[in-house]
This record gives structure tokens, sequence and C-alpha cells, in this order.
């Protein structure tokens, strides 16, 4: 049988799948991010916060987007408009890690949690899906048991240092 990925889509342009460890990426972006902010002596509030997260995730997707049309340019000055949406798409998991941490930061204040509070809950979920996808990666790739803990082991590792910096900072 015939290639499946094309066969009876001649001229169809079939969206490209999400670069899963783009969210990885992104969750460990956001969590530096959080981190980032521990310097001084009063936390970001949770607007802040939340605006700060969103907008990293939004420049490092435009940024990303723009590298992979960058080296997969041909001799065209512009790439075409389906080369752009498919590192778009591609690229989206860094926008989307944002949401969770940013979410958490915006509960937190409605919790009642202090700045403070919310920063570290922003980060503990930025951690969490951090983890959790990097575990996904993992296993839909076909990772065996004992890679996959070293996967999640790796990962807890990497936020570890990450809240480690975060206290440090906030001192």
């Amino acid at each position: 049988m015939g290639d499946e990925s094309t066969a009876g889509t001649a001229g169809v342009d079939r969206p490209e799948p999400s670069d899963n460890a783009g969210a990885v990426y992104g969750s460990l972006l956001a969590a530096s991010v959080v981190a980032g902010t521990g310097p001084g002596e009063q936390p970001p509030r949770p607007g802040q916060l939340i605006a700060l997260l969103l907008a990293t995730g939004v420049v490092f997707w435009l940024a990303h987007v723009y590298a992979q049309l960058a080296t997969e340019r041909s001799t065209r000055a512009f790439p075409p408009l389906r080369s752009i949406r498919a590192a778009a798409r591609r690229e989206w998991p860094l926008v989307q890690a944002a949401v969770p941490p940013a979410a958490a930061a915006g509960i937190g204040a409605l919790a009642g949690l202090s700045d403070a509070g919310a920063a570290w809950l922003a980060l503990a979920v930025a951690v969490g899906s951090q983890l959790g996808w990097a575990l996904y990666v993992a296993a839909r790739a076909g990772a065996t048991w004992i890679r996959l803990v070293a996967a999640g082991v790796v990962n807890l590792l990497l936020g570890l240092v990450i809240v480690l910096l975060k206290a440090a900072l906030s001192h």
C-alpha cells in the first residue's frame, strides 16, 4: 500500500502535529519566569505575573516560529503562508504551557493568597506541568518504565533547581 500520509490528500493542507516537547520547554520557561520575578523586596502582583508569563510565552513562540522559518527558508524572500501556519502550529505549545501557571496565579489571588503565595502556586503548577509533559512525551515515544522514571527524575531535578533559585532570589 502507498504512503498513508499523502494518500488521497493531493492539494489538501494537512495540519502538522504540534511539538509536545515544546510544552516541556514552555513549562520550564514559565517556571523560570516565575523564579526570575523573585529578586527585590516585593513579588509581582498576580496580574503582573500573569501578563509576564503570557507575554513571555508569546515572545518565545514568535522567536521559535521565526527561527524555524529562517532555517527552512528556500530562495524565496518570504516563506509561503502554509509554512508560516505549520511552524506557528508546531510551536504553539510554548504559549499553551504558560496558561496553567498564569491561571494558578490568578486563582491564587482570587483565593486570597498573598502575592508571594500566588507566585509560589504558579511555580508549583509550572514545575508540575513540566514533569507531566516530559512523562507524556517520553511515554508517547515508547519509553520503557526505566526511561520514564529517568525522565521524571531529570525533570524533577530541573524543577528543584528552579525552586531553589526562586527561594534564593526571594530572600
